[in-house]
């Protein structure tokens, strides 16, 4: 079967849209990063890669390459499937040679794994730095001939990646292949065109020849496998030589934590450097064992840079280029100018809305950030007309919150967000959403049940226990508590003044607000007791003085 002879066909076979790390292996298989492999592995060649790190036929290769959907995406006799990007334009066709059920665990949820050769229909459709998203073949036409040495990198590079490839690029006289992974999250910059921005910015730094190539790899959980997978992808790119982090010789075979390897079937020699450090005396980045003991400055830990970037301080020089941390301040500017999405969950007449009011109305008058409430009847109204209260409707209704939201954030603005929200997967996905673009607070309004129906004042509860409302939460539909709430309020035995002057504290103490020292109070209650600790240290609001915020 050819590509040229699909097209026609097409619209009698189903169609499925995979997540982006799926889409990601897709571009991997279709685009040769991922050869000699044609498609997805059958249950017999899992079990050969398991045992003996190659095909049932023999061929090398390392690592499973799986693709995993919901049963009602393929009808039983379908022996095609169409897979296609999210705007619904078809990229492949895989021939189903074989299905079965994802695991053991995924067979009660209707997930079924599916193998078989794929066929490309067109290349993707790439965003933001296209020009640099180049096919394996082409790359590896420019480096024949040479020695290649690569880095494959979801992180920022500072200067001692930038010390070690000049090093063992001079020892093998080799050109440099440096490869953001760009399929899954980046590290510190979060977004995959902020990682790229910053390692061309450290190219600058590198050798004339240096060649930059993002690749869509996403990360996988198991360390072996993880540096399998780089390994092949590089070996692919024309890379002879690929250098690892210590971190990454938890992948390599027992016993091996320096010097050169070669991987079992992949075509390239792993470098694992031993510690380097900085050496204030000579001013470079060296081995340890080169530097007198004690003189040496070890490298800044990702809790140091994330408060650094935080805070907006200078990154310092020794770990870092200036242009490399400019381009990490543009990534994630200080958090009194990131976006930010505070988003209350509680019952029906908890107190959510009327905090979240008083907190838009804080902001406001303070003036410094740019603020939008999307509050749950209203956005019922206005973005979600026409929703009903099934859980589908109402995770629908949640994702379009966590849009809306997202976007706010993206644009360094403040969204409120105050629907009731009463499952964590949907609450899980708008954190996710919005920490791609910015931060995200959870504020679990957690006044109890008895306290919201004696309220009632749209006598919503009254219905619901008379039978003329279904499914409503907290009666005849379920409310899951959050277990990663940054903030629990309970507007029963607190007043709304208090309520909102927590979440206020909250913010200040955490960097997204500026302190202003008339309202300088926020570690204590007005009762004077301490605040307990909740999750990430922030403050656990424990209850004060009788009060409600209706």
């Amino acid at each position: 079967m050819t590509a040229e002879a699909l097209p026609a066909e097409l619209a009698n076979w189903p169609a499925w849209t995979p997540g982006d790390e799926q889409l990601a292996e897709l571009e991997l298989l279709t685009s040769g990063a991922f050869a000699p492999l044609a498609g997805y592995l059958t249950a017999v060649d899992l079990a050969a890669v398991a045992a003996r790190r190659e095909l049932a036929d023999g061929t090398p290769w390392p690592l499973p390459v799986t693709l995993t959907v919901p049963a009602d995406a393929v009808p039983a006799d379908a022996g095609h499937l169409v897979l296609q990007d999210h705007e619904g334009s078809p990229l492949a066709v895989l021939t189903i040679t074989e299905r079965a059920a994802a695991d053991a665990a995924d067979a009660a949820g209707g997930l079924l794994r599916l193998a078989g050769p794929v066929t490309a229909l067109r290349d993707p459709e790439h965003g933001p730095f296209r020009r640099l998203r180049r096919r394996p073949a082409d790359v590896r036409a420019e480096l024949a001939g040479e020695p290649v040495l690569a880095i494959t990198t979801r992180c920022p590079l500072h200067r001692r990646h930038l010390g070690q490839l000049r090093h063992f690029a001079d020892q093998l006289r080799a050109r440099l292949l440096v490869m953001p992974l760009v399929g899954g999250p980046a590290d510190v910059v979060a977004r995959p065109e902020a990682l790229v921005r910053s390692v061309l910015a450290a190219a600058q730094h590198l050798p004339a020849g240096t060649v930059v190539v993002p690749v869509p790899l996403p990360p996988r959980a198991d360390p072996a496998d993880d540096l399998r997978a780089r390994a092949v992808v590089a070996a692919a790119y024309g890379a002879t030589h690929l250098l690892a982090d210590p971190a990454d010789a938890a992948g390599l075979p027992a016993g091996i934590r320096t010097g050169t390897v070669r991987l079992p079937g992949i075509g390239v020699q792993v470098i694992v450097e031993g510690e380097w450090a900085y050496d204030p005396i000579s001013e470079v980045w060296r081995p340890l064992s080169l530097i007198e003991p004690g003189a040496e400055c070890g490298e800044l830990t990702g809790g140091e840079m994330d408060a650094l970037l935080d805070a907006g301080d200078p990154v310092p020089g020794w770990f870092m280029p200036e242009n490399v941390a400019a381009e990490l301040r543009r990534a994630r500017p200080p958090r009194r100018e990131r976006g930010l999405v505070v988003f209350f969950t509680g019952l029906s007449g908890s107190g959510k809305s009327t905090i979240a009011r008083d907190l838009r109305d804080v902001l406001a008058e303070r003036g410094d950030r740019t603020v939008s409430l999307l509050d749950g009847d209203l956005v019922r109204r206005l973005l979600s007309g026409g929703l009903r209260f099934s859980r589908a409707d109402r995770d629908l209704n949640i994702a379009r919150i966590g849009y809306v939201a997202a976007e706010v954030a993206r644009h360094g603005g403040v969204a409120i967000c105050a629907p009731i929200a009463p499952y964590a997967a949907a609450r899980a996905q708008v954190r996710e959403m919005v920490t791609a673009v910015g931060d995200f607070l959870l504020v679990h309004v957690a006044t109890p049940l008895e306290a919201c129906e004696a309220r009632d004042r749209k006598g919503l509860y009254a219905k619901a226990r008379a039978g003329l409302i279904s499914g409503f939460t907290g009666v005849t539909d379920p409310y899951e508590e959050p277990d990663d709430a940054d903030l629990v309020l309970d507007t029963s035995v607190m007043s709304r003044q208090e309520a909102v002057a927590a979440v206020v504290a909250l913010l200040t103490r955490g960097g997204w607000l500026a302190p202003e020292p008339a309202e300088g109070a926020g570690n204590t209650r007005n009762d004077g007791s301490p605040a307990a600790q909740g999750r990430h240290g922030v403050t656990l609001v424990v209850p004060g003085p009788p009060g409600r915020a209706g």
